[in-house]
């Protein structure tokens, strides 16, 4: 009997009815998993002036706390690419924002330099998995010509991450104490985890995708099913060119997260009350960035421009834009260093949708997982170095000029030698 006419079969029928455009919802999942990514990650910087009034910490050793969230990630993401390659997205995802969130709101425990940078130490473990877990997910999700745009809007959830802990974090300090802006924070990352599991599937198994979505989505050529050893990856220069280019620039955007709240301190004294809005601000036009780089390469592509040629003018425009960078350090007014901040995070983040999104170009599915994950790792190893150099030029000068002349050069520098590396953003022969 056909189902629809059984007295059950209108409910059944109502409980697997298609989604159209489902690659978006989970599109929409990716973002606020980076929100809650960068939400957590960003409370420390934020309270930075505070703990450091309470503890007495010098600016080496909050370099030394920041330098170890960054040696938990290098080191977490050396694994953790290939675990999601061999769990898949949906359960290694759930353990990893299982992880973080627990460590988020471990920092409430910390008394000590020691005691945060465990605590640091654990969230970096866990926060490893985001990104390669995103990354994997666009490309099973998402066709070649989508994927810029999908990882634009995804990591557009990193600067919402910021704002939301631009709003949160001083208020409940304030109101509550330190303590509670980690526990509080920390916790939010279970809400995702109850909407990704009751919603995420991989697209052939999901029962709610339409099958002009499937074949949408399956339109490129299919990817041999081959298992990928890491020991295949490393000779390719297309894997180098991914890794150089994040070990170059993923500082920087460090530089901005933990180290913003105190340039608006030392220069301007923006104290807690005050910080919000400038930050605010300064992620707000990240965000823009984020996705108006995703869109402006997968517009080119649309309009017939190869995915290389696309790809590295859109990265060319984003690394020239991060260079009046310079002058933020030496600014006299407050909201000329935020909107020169703001542009070199919006060219960073419209930079970062699109060197992600050639680990995808230049790899088959199932290698992108460990292909992102040495690349974070190689981001995570610059953003080690990073910390201290910061750390040192403060202590030694008090100064942010050095530090900005050297994110002022870094994009260029670093699409010159993936462009060596890549001429043509050419598939690996694995």
């Amino acid at each position: 009997m056909n189902q629809e006419a059984t007295p059950g079969g209108a409910a059944a029928n109502a409980v697997v009815s298609k989604i159209k455009h489902l690659r978006w919802y989970i599109c929409a999942l990716l973002f606020f998993a980076a929100t809650i990514n960068y939400l957590d990650r960003q409370v420390i910087g934020i309270l930075k002036p505070t703990l450091q009034d309470e503890f007495g910490w010098t600016e080496i050793d909050y370099s030394n706390i920041v330098f170890w969230f960054q040696a938990a990630y290098a080191a977490g993401l050396l694994v953790v690419g290939r675990v999601m390659d061999r769990l898949g997205t949906r359960k290694g995802f759930s353990f990893a924002v299982i992880f973080w969130s627990i460590a988020a709101a471990g920092h409430a425990l910390a008394r000590s330099v020691f005691g945060f940078s465990v605590a640091r130490f654990a969230l970096g473990i866990g926060e490893a998995g985001n990104f390669p877990a995103s990354i994997k997910t666009v490309a099973e999700w998402f066709p070649k010509k989508e994927r810029a745009l999908a990882t634009g809007i995804f990591n557009a959830g990193t600067n919402v991450g910021v704002l939301v802990a631009a709003a949160m974090v001083p208020w409940i300090t304030i109101n509550y104490g330190w303590k509670w802006a980690f526990i509080i924070t920390g916790l939010i990352g279970f809400l995702w985890l109850v909407a990704w599991l009751a919603i995420y599937r991989r697209p052939a198994e999901h029962p709610k995708i339409t099958s002009e979505e499937l074949a949408h989505i399956q339109s490129d050529p299919p990817d041999p099913d081959v298992k990928i050893p890491w020991a295949r990856l490393f000779p390719h220069r297309q894997t180098w060119a991914f890794a150089i280019g994040k070990f170059m620039t993923d500082p920087i955007w460090w530089v901005y997260l933990f180290w913003l709240p105190d340039l608006l301190k030392r220069n301007y004294d923006i104290d807690l009350k005050s910080v919000g809005l400038p930050l605010i601000i300064v992620y707000l036009i990240a965000d823009i960035g984020s996705v108006g780089g995703g869109w402006l390469s997968s517009a080119m592509i649309k309009r017939g421009w190869t995915i290389n040629r696309a790809r590295k003018v859109t990265m060319l425009i984003c690394a020239l834009c991060v260079t009046p960078i310079v002058f933020a350090a030496t600014a006299s007014n407050v909201w000329v260093a935020v909107l020169l901040v703001g542009l070199a995070a919006a060219a960073h983040q419209g930079w970062s949708a699109n060197i992600f999104t050639t680990a995808s170009d230049m790899f088959p599915r199932q290698a992108v997982g460990s292909v992102v994950g040495i690349g974070g790792m190689a981001g995570a190893i610059g953003g080690m170095l990073i910390s201290k150099v910061v750390g040192y030029v403060l202590e030694w000068t008090g100064s942010y000029l050095p530090v900005f002349i050297i994110a002022a050069s870094a994009y260029l520098v670093a699409l010159l030698i993936i462009h060596l590396l890549a001429p043509n953003l050419e598939e690996a022969k694995i």
